[in-house]
């Protein structure tokens, strides 16, 4: 790791040199920090321009970067323990039975209830109903993007081929070239306001297909305050997880 000094802040960065690469590339991220991938050769005094010019962004990517909330710790699926939906938390009931041969996962009166054999181990407690919420969250999920979309195709005068969930590490939704939206399931345990603004999001990619400014327009005019969602994701994004 080297640091180079602007104004009175120290900013630590790391470089990786690629060959036959020509250009620099900068990035600013949670996991690997400032990072240069550079030429193999390249003058250092030229590096130094390089990050001294691009501090002013550095230091607003790493501001940036401070606000987002910290992932949480994995779930252990234990009696107690909270789980979201729809921007609240319920909590989750663990019963043990001698009769079951696999766990089962329902919502009931405002908790999560699971039943799991008596004789079931932690791991394979936490592997079963980790999936068993997955696919709860995908099944509401989808009874509630129904709703949501007869509210707003209308509005924006488009229809998807399809909306489904799926498995995505890295996007909250994404739009194809054929014109099916896949969203993450995992927006499910954000607050229905996020909700419909990823969806509105995917949806106007049927129309537009990058950010333009005319991109832009139309999500507002179909929600005007789509930019608190935006912001929503940015800083609590990495708190909608079971992992």
């Amino acid at each position: 790791m080297q640091s180079f000094q602007y104004g009175n802040t120290t900013i630590d960065y790391s470089v990786e040199y690629i060959k036959g690469k020509k250009d620099v590339s900068l990035s600013v991220c949670l996991t690997e920090g400032v990072k240069l991938v550079v030429p193999h050769g390249i003058d250092s005094d030229k590096l130094e321009g390089i990050l001294h010019k691009k501090a002013p962004w550095i230091l607003k990517k790493k501001y940036e970067l401070d606000e987002v909330a910290a992932a949480p710790p994995p779930k252990e699926y234990v009696s107690g323990e909270k789980f979201a939906y729809l921007g609240r938390h319920y909590r989750l009931k663990v019963h043990k039975s001698d009769t079951l041969n696999n766990p089962t996962l329902n919502f009931k009166q405002g908790r999560f209830i699971a039943e799991i054999p008596t004789n079931m181990n932690s791991d394979d407690k936490v592997i079963k109903l980790s999936r068993l919420f997955k696919e709860w969250y995908i099944t509401q999920g989808s009874r509630k993007i129904e709703e949501r979309q007869k509210v707003y195709c209308p509005k924006m005068e488009l229809e998807p081929t399809k909306i489904a969930f799926k498995e995505q590490q890295k996007r909250w939704g994404t739009c194809t070239n054929e014109g099916s939206i896949y969203l993450n399931w995992r927006i499910m345990m954000a607050p229905m306001s996020v909700v419909d603004y990823v969806l509105v999001h995917e949806l106007a990619h049927l129309k537009y297909a990058d950010h333009s400014t005319d991109y832009w327009r139309f999500v507002r005019s179909i929600l005007p305050d789509y930019e608190q969602g935006k912001e929503w994701l940015r800083v609590n994004g990495p708190l909608l997880s079971l992992n």
